[in-house]
């Protein structure tokens, strides 16, 4: 089984989106605080509907909170600033797909803090994806690899 944990995320809805997916998958989901929405935002529950309850979601109060909690896991970061293409690269059980805030990805301490990052090919000139649909795009290849 792979994880999945959102760094600050600023935008319930993606948010909200990924815990449905996660619950559909029996993923667990950890939202790294702090997010830029209330947690009982409106847009969280009507993205995520009432997956939610079915979602195992759990909150790390900081970046450090996190990194004592996951207990030496390997942490894959989806991210612009990578050149290893996510369809190239080996998922292991146990992986911890780290997605960054949707306004600023992760600092540079969380960069040099993973054992990997990976990255959605894009045609040039693109600057990203939505967060919710890069974190289904990889977390689908993930599965696939694992099943």
């Amino acid at each position: 089984m792979i994880e999945i944990a959102l760094f600050q995320p600023d935008i319930a809805g993606n948010a909200g989106t990924i815990a449905r997916m996660a619950a559909c998958f029996g993923l667990p989901v950890t939202i790294i605080e702090p997010a830029g929405f209330a947690w009982t935002d409106s847009a969280l529950r009507r993205a995520g509907m009432d997956y939610l309850a079915a979602a195992a979601l759990r909150r790390s109060p900081s970046w450090d909170a996190f990194q004592s909690e996951s207990g030496g896991k390997r942490l894959v970061l989806l991210t612009t600033q990578a050149d290893q293409n996510y369809l190239d690269f080996e998922f292991r059980h146990g992986d911890i797909l780290l997605l960054g805030r949707e306004s600023a990805g992760v600092p540079e301490e969380v960069h040099q803090a993973v054992q990997h990052r990976i990255t959605i090919r894009m045609k040039p000139g693109m600057r990203s994806l939505n967060v919710a649909m890069a974190c289904a795009m990889v977390t689908g290849e993930a599965l696939r690899q694992l099943a």
